[in-house]
C-alpha cells in the first residue's frame, strides 16, 4: 500500500456550491528578474497591488514540452463524511508537465481532493481520469504505479532502512536488483542524498533527509504524475528553503505533472503554474498568481492573500556583473 492509505484524515466542513473550478491557461508570461542567490528569501518582492507589508514570490516558469496534454481530468467529483461535505462537486483539468498548487485554510478539502486523485478514498460522485484512463476499483492498483505520492516527513516505514523504503514497490513488482540499485544511485544524485544515509533507519535521518527519501520512493518507478501533500510543512526554514529550490529544479528537469498541497501562499507562488484556492470544500478561483492578485473572483481571495503577508522587508537584489 501507499503511505497514508490507512489514515482517515476527514476534512469536514459546511460549504456553499461554488460551481466548477477550471484550470486556465497561463496567458502572457511575465519577464522575471533572476537573482544571484538560490535562497527562497531572495525571490521576495513587494507587490504594489497591496501595501508594502505584503510579499510574494517571483514566479519562474516551469519548463515544459509545449504539448499541454491533459494528465488529470476530474468531473463533478465530491466527498461527504457523516452528512458533512468535505469536497463539493468539483471539475478541473490538469495539463501534463505543469505544476498545480492546491491552497486554502485547514479543512477546506485540498487533502481530500489529493487522496481522491490517488484512490486512497472513494468519491461519492464523479470521475477521475489519469493519463486517459479512468480511476476505478478495477484500475486503481495499476493507476497508482503512474503516481508518486509524498507526504510530510516522507511517510517512511520506521522498521525499514532508507534504501528498503525506496526500493519497496520496485522489489514487490519483481524488478531486478541491478536495475533497482541503478535507479537508487540515479535518484540519490538527483535529490543530493548522502550515500551513507541509505543504510540508516528513518529515526537516524534528519527531517530534510527523510523528505528526500520520501521523494526518491515516489520517483522510483518514474511515474508521470507526482502528488505532494504539504511535503515541506514540518521542516525548519533553512531546510525548507533548500528543498524548495531543489524540488523546483527536479520538477523542471523531469517535466513531471505535479499537484502540491500547501498552506503557504509564497510557496504556492514559487511552485505553481496554476494556483487553485479552496474554501469550505469548494474551489473559489484557479489561475496564475497574477490572476489571483489582479483579478480576484471575490473578496475572500484578496483577504486570504493579505492574511499571509510577510513581516520582513524585501531582500535587496544582488548585482550580477555582465561578462566582458
Amino acid at each position: 500500500g501507499l503511505p497514508g492509505e490507512s489514515a482517515s484524515g476527514t476534512e469536514e466542513a459546511t460549504i456553499r456550491q461554488r460551481g466548477r473550478g477550471r484550470i486556465r491557461g497561463r496567458g502572457k508570461r511575465r519577464t522575471l528578474r533572476v537573482r544571484e542567490s538560490q535562497s527562497r528569501s531572495d525571490f521576495l518582492r513587494v507587490d504594489r497591488h497591496f501595501n508594502a507589508g505584503f510579499s510574494t514570490l517571483a514566479l519562474p516558469s516551469l519548463i515544459t514540452d509545449g504539448k499541454n496534454q491533459t494528465m488529470i481530468a476530474v468531473e463533478n467529483i465530491s466527498k461527504n463524511y457523516s452528512g458533512q461535505t468535505a469536497l463539493a462537486p468539483t471539475t478541473l483539468t490538469l495539463a501534463s508537465g505543469q505544476t498545480t498548487v492546491l491552497i486554502g485554510p485547514s479543512g477546506c478539502g485540498k487533502s481530500t481532493l489529493l487522496r481522491l486523485l490517488i484512490g486512497l478514498i472513494q468519491p461519492d460522485s464523479g470521475t477521475v481520469t489519469i493519463d486517459g484512463e479512468g480511476l476505478t476499483a478495477q484500475t486503481v492498483e495499476k493507476q497508482r504505479h503512474k503516481v508518486g505520492y509524498v507526504i510530510q516527513e516522507g511517510g517512511l516505514f520506521p522498521h525499514l532502512t532508507a534504501m528498503q523504503n525506496i526500493a519497496l514497490l520496485a522489489r514487490f513488482l519483481g524488478r531486478s536488483e541491478s536495475s533497482v540499485q541503478q535507479r537508487i544511485d540515479e535518484l540519490s544524485r538527483l535529490v543530493q542524498l548522502p550515500a551513507d544515509a541509505l543504510s540508516r533507519y528513518p529515526s537516524g535521518l534528519s527531517g530534510g533527509q527523510r523528505q528526500r527519501v520520501g521523494l526518491m520512493r515516489a520517483l522510483m518507478l518514474d511515474p508521470p504524475l507526482l502528488l505532494l501533500d504539504e511535503p515541506l510543512g514540518a521542516l525548519d526554514p533553512i531546510t525548507r528553503s533548500e528543498l524548495q529550490s531543489q524540488l523546483k529544479e527536479i520538477f523542471a528537469r523531469l517535466k513531471k505533472t505535479v499537484v502540491l498541497v500547501t498552506h503557504d501562499m509564497g510557496e504556492a507562488a514559487y511552485f505553481g503554474d496554476t494556483i487553485a484556492l479552496m474554501r469550505a470544500g469548494a474551489i473559489i478561483q484557479t489561475g496564475t498568481l497574477e490572476d489571483l492578485l489582479q483579478r480576484p473572483a471575490e473578496k475572500y481571495v484578496t483577504d486570504f492573500i493579505r492574511a499571509q503577508r510577510s513581516p520582513l522587508p524585501p531582500m535587496p537584489e544582488a548585482v550580477r556583473e555582465e561578462p566582458n
